[in-house]
C-alpha cells in the first residue's frame, strides 16, 4: 500500500512538472523584430495532445515545419487536417493564405496573428507571410521550449499582430571561402536567419583561399583550390558536395530563406586560377592564397577560355541555386595583369574601350548578359560601377553609400552594405550593436522619388579572421538583432534604450540553441585629461548597471584588483587592465590600455593634414593623450593617414625641458599599413625659427608580413623647447612589390611622446 502511494505521489509529480502553467506575460519585450502592430490580451492558449494544425493544401509544408517544431519540444505530435471551415474550429492553430491584407500589409511577408483561448489564427499574403508569423509564434514560447525541455502542453499569450517588413532584402553574407563551415553551421544560421526575420542567405563560396563548390566540369577547383598549404605547412580546406549544397537549399526554401551564391570574378580569384592557371594573364603555376589580402593575379579578360570557363562554372551553379540573383563579386580587381597582358590589351582595342577599368565592365557586362539568357539577374559590388554600370545589374555597396545613391539615381537597384554599419567582421570597438540600430539603409542625400530603389541591406561577414564556430557566433549575434529591427521594422523614431532592454530577453533563447554571443559594445571608455598637472583618466561605464574593477601592471605595482573610482591618475609609463561585470557577471574580455606618461599630454596640436575619419583615435588629440596602441588597427588608439603625409606641430604652451622625442607606427602591410621610412622632428622655442632634433630612418622591412609596432625615438641633450614639429612621409602609392600596387598607402599613428 505504501509502495503504492509512492508511486502515485512520484507520477503525480512527474505530471505536475510537465504541465507548467506559463507563458510570456509581457509580450511585446521578447519580440524582435518589433512588429508594426501589437496587442496583448489576458490569458493564453493551450498547446497539448489535442491540439490540431488546421490548414490548405498550399501550406502544407508551413504546417509541416510549424508540427516538426513543436514535436522537438513536446510529449505529443500534432496532427495536421486539410480543413476549410476553420471558423468552426476548436482547440487548433490555423495556417491561411489570405491576398486580401492591405495598407501596410501589401508585402507578400505580411501577416497577421488572432488568438483566443480556443485557437489561434495565422494569415499570410502568401506561404512566405505564414512563416513569418509562425517564426513570430516561436519567440511567443517560453525558454524551455527552446531548450527543447518536453512538456505535455505549452501555453502561448492571447495576442492580436499586424506585420509586415520594410525591406524586402534583408541578409548575411556568410563567407565560407577564407574559414570553410561545416553543412551544420550553414544550416544553423539559416534557422537562426529565419527566427528574426531575415531573407537572405548571401553565400560567398570562392575566394583567393578557397573554392568551396564541387564543379563537375572542373574537378580541379575543389582537388587543388579547395585547399591550401597554410604557413606551418598545414593543409587547411573543405568544399561542399553538389548533394550538401541541394540540402542546404531545401533547407533554406523551407523557411522561405533565399540563398544567393556568390561566385567572384574577374578577382579574388586566386583559388581557381591555382587550379586552372592558363585562366590567368601569365599563364603561371601559382598557390591558393595563404594570406589575406588583395592579389595581382586575377582572370584574364582577353582570354575566350576565361569567359567559357566561367558560363560552364554559372550553368552549374544555376542548376544548384534557384535563386533570382546570382553575385558574381566584381570588387577589388587590380587591373595591373591586365595593363601588361597582350591579350587584355588586344580586347581593349578590339572593343574600343578606353582602359582597364572599361575592360573590367565590358567583362561584367559579359557575363550579365549570360545570365539574362538564363533568366537571372546579377548582383556585384560598387566596383561594377567603374567603366559604366549595366543597365539591369543590382549594386551592392560597401565603400560607403556613394555606389547606391549613383545605382539608385540611374534607377538601378542597391543592396546597402556600407563598411561603416554592415561589416560584422569589424570588432565592436568599430561597429557595435547601437551604431548598427542608428543604421538608415535610406542614404539622406537621396531623393525621395529614388528610395523605391534601395531594396535593403546585408550584414558581411567576411571570415579572415573568424576560424570558428564560436568565434562567428560572438560576431553576429547580438548585433544581427539590430539589423532585423532596421530592415524589418524600420522604426522611423529610433528608442536604443527600449530595443536595448528587449534584446536581453534573447539571450537565454540564444543559449538554448548554442549560441556563443558576443558583446553589445565595448563597456568602458577611457579619457585623459591634464588637471593641475595631473595626467586624470576618467572612466566612463557604458551602461549604468556596469560596474567594474582595475589594476595597474607594471614592474612594481599592486596587482590586486580594485573597485575602480571615477578618475584614476596616471603616477607612471603603465598598463591599465579593467574588468568589467553586467548583472554580476563578467562581461567580455579585461579592457587592456597602454598608458605613457609624458610631457605633451592634452597639448595643443595642429595637423596639416587631416587624419581619416574611420580610424580617429580619441579624436583631435588622439596623439596627446598618453595612450598607446596594440597590433590591432581598429584598437581605437591608431590615427590613419591615407595616402598623405604626417605634418603636426605640438605647443607645449611654456618652455620646457625636454630630451627625448618619438612616436609608434603600426606596419600591418598586407592591409596597406606601411611604416615611414623616415621621420623628422624639429623643436622651436618660439614657432617661427626652427631648429632640427633629428631624423629616424626605419629599420623595419617593408615587405614583411608580420603585424609589427616601430618606435621612431631621438635622444639629445636637454634643451628648453615649447613647440615641437614631427614629419612623416607617406608613400603615397603601394610600391611594385605590393600585391595591391598603385594603391593608396597608409600612415598609421598611436601617441607622440615628448619627455
Amino acid at each position: 500500500m505504501i509502495k503504492k502511494i509512492l508511486l502515485i505521489l512520484v507520477v503525480t509529480f512527474f505530471i505536475s512538472c510537465n504541465t507548467k502553467m506559463e507563458y510570456r506575460k509581457n509580450v511585446a519585450a521578447f519580440l524582435v523584430p518589433q512588429p508594426i502592430e501589437l496587442a496583448q490580451q489576458k490569458g493564453f492558449f493551450t498547446i497539448d495532445k489535442n491540439t490540431k494544425i488546421a490548414t490548405s493544401e498550399n501550406l502544407v509544408k508551413e504546417a509541416v515545419y510549424l508540427q516538426n517544431l513543436v514535436e522537438e519540444s513536446s510529449n505529443f505530435n500534432l496532427e495536421i487536417i486539410n480543413d476549410s471551415s476553420i471558423s468552426q474550429l476548436k482547440n487548433a492553430i490555423v495556417l491561411a493564405e489570405k491576398s486580401n491584407l492591405s495598407g501596410q500589409l501589401i508585402s507578400k511577408e505580411s501577416y497577421t496573428i488572432v488568438s483566443s483561448k480556443s485557437k489561434i489564427e495565422i494569415e499570410g499574403n502568401s506561404p512566405e507571410g505564414v512563416m513569418r508569423g509562425i517564426q513570430t509564434l516561436r519567440q511567443l514560447f517560453v525558454d524551455d521550449f527552446h531548450k527543447k525541455i518536453k512538456r505535455n502542453n505549452w501555453q502561448l499569450p492571447l495576442v492580436s499582430i499586424k506585420d509586415a517588413p520594410k525591406f524586402r532584402h534583408r541578409g548575411l553574407l556568410f563567407d565560407s571561402g577564407r574559414h570553410f563551415f561545416e553543412v551544420a553551421t550553414v544550416k544553423k544560421y539559416i534557422d537562426l536567419l529565419a527566427l528574426y526575420k531575415m531573407n537572405v542567405f548571401h553565400w560567398h563560396l570562392t575566394e583567393d583561399q578557397g573554392w568551396r563548390i564541387a564543379i563537375d566540369k572542373y574537378p580541379k577547383l575543389t582537388e587543388i583550390g579547395a585547399y591550401r598549404t597554410e604557413k606551418d605547412g598545414s593543409i587547411y580546406g573543405g568544399f561542399y558536395t553538389k548533394k550538401q549544397i541541394k540540402e542546404i537549399v531545401k533547407y533554406a526554401t523551407e523557411r522561405h530563406i533565399t540563398v544567393i551564391p556568390e561566385i567572384e570574378m574577374p578577382g579574388h580569384s586566386q583559388a581557381a586560377l591555382a587550379a586552372y592557371p592558363e585562366l590567368s594573364c601569365t599563364g603561371d603555376t601559382i598557390n591558393v592564397a595563404n594570406k589575406w589580402g588583395i592579389f595581382k593575379d586575377i582572370y584574364c579578360a582577353g582570354n575566350e577560355q576565361t569567359f567559357t570557363f566561367l558560363e560552364n562554372v554559372l550553368t552549374e551553379v544555376m542548376e544548384l541555386f534557384p535563386s533570382e540573383y546570382i553575385h558574381i563579386g566584381g570588387d577589388e580587381a587590380p587591373k595591373l595583369r591586365w595593363e601588361s597582358c597582350a591579350k587584355c590589351q588586344k580586347r581593349i582595342k578590339d572593343e574600343h574601350l578606353a582602359d582597364a577599368h572599361e575592360l573590367q565592365s565590358y567583362f561584367i557586362k559579359r557575363i550579365e548578359k549570360f545570365l539574362h539568357k538564363n533568366n537571372r539577374k546579377l548582383i556585384g559590388w560598387d566596383e561594377i560601377l567603374e567603366g559604366g554600370l549595366s543597365p539591369t545589374a543590382t549594386v551592392q555597396s560597401w565603400r560607403g553609400e556613394k555606389g547606391g545613391i549613383v545605382a539608385a539615381n540611374n534607377n538601378q537597384f542597391a543592396i546597402m552594405s556600407p563598411t561603416s554599419h554592415c561589416y560584422f567582421d569589424y570588432g565592436i570597438e568599430t561597429t557595435d550593436v547601437e551604431k548598427v540600430y542608428n543604421f538608415n539603409p535610406i542614404p539622406k542625400d537621396l531623393p525621395l522619388d529614388k528610395h523605391q530603389y534601395i531594396i535593403g541591406s546585408e550584414c558581411n561577414l567576411w571570415s579572415e579572421r573568424i576560424p570558428n564556430e564560436e568565434n562567428l557566433d560572438s560576431k553576429v549575434f547580438p548585433r544581427i538583432f539590430a539589423m532585423s529591427e532596421v530592415l524589418w521594422t524600420y522604426p522611423k523614431e529610433r528608442n536604443f534604450e527600449e530595443f536595448y532592454n528587449r534584446i536581453q530577453n534573447q539571450y537565454s533563447l540564444l543559449e538554448a540553441k548554442n549560441v556563443a554571443y558576443g558583446l553589445e559594445f565595448i563597456p568602458v571608455k577611457l579619457k585623459s585629461s591634464l588637471q593641475n598637472n595631473k595626467v586624470e583618466i576618467q572612466i566612463n561605464t557604458k551602461k549604468k548597471q556596469f560596474k567594474t574593477k582595475y589594476r595597474w601592471n607594471c614592474t612594481d605595482c599592486d596587482t590586486l584588483f580594485k573597485i575602480t573610482p571615477p578618475t584614476i591618475t596616471l603616477e607612471k609609463t603603465a598598463i591599465l587592465e579593467i574588468k568589467t561585470y553586467k548583472n554580476n557577471k563578467k562581461y567580455g574580455a579585461n579592457l587592456v590600455q597602454g598608458y605613457k606618461l609624458h610631457k605633451a599630454i592634452n597639448s595643443v596640436i595642429e595637423q596639416k593634414n587631416a587624419y581619416n575619419s574611420f580610424y580617429k583615435a580619441s579624436g583631435e588629440k588622439g596623439l596627446v593623450d598618453g595612450e598607446i596602441g596594440i597590433k590591432k588597427m581598429r584598437d581605437g588608439n591608431w590615427q590613419g593617414f591615407l595616402g598623405v603625409d604626417i605634418d603636426c606641430v605640438i605647443d607645449l604652451e611654456k618652455q620646457t625641458k625636454v630630451a627625448e622625442i618619438g612616436a609608434n607606427f603600426l606596419h600591418k602591410q598586407l592591409s596597406w599599413i606601411l611604416v615611414p621610412k623616415l621621420v623628422v622632428i624639429q623643436t622651436s622655442k618660439d614657432g617661427k625659427i626652427w631648429e632640427d632634433w633629428g631624423s629616424i630612418a626605419s629599420k623595419l622591412d617593408p615587405k614583411s608580413e608580420e603585424v609589427s609596432i616601430e618606435t621612431f625615438l631621438k635622444i639629445n641633450s636637454p634643451k628648453s623647447v615649447r613647440f615641437v614639429k614631427l614629419y612623416a612621409k607617406n608613400l603615397k602609392e603601394l610600391p611594385e612589390w605590393h600585391e595591391f600596387y598603385g594603391g593608396k598607402s597608409w600612415l598609421f599613428i598611436d601617441e607622440i611622446f615628448v619627455n
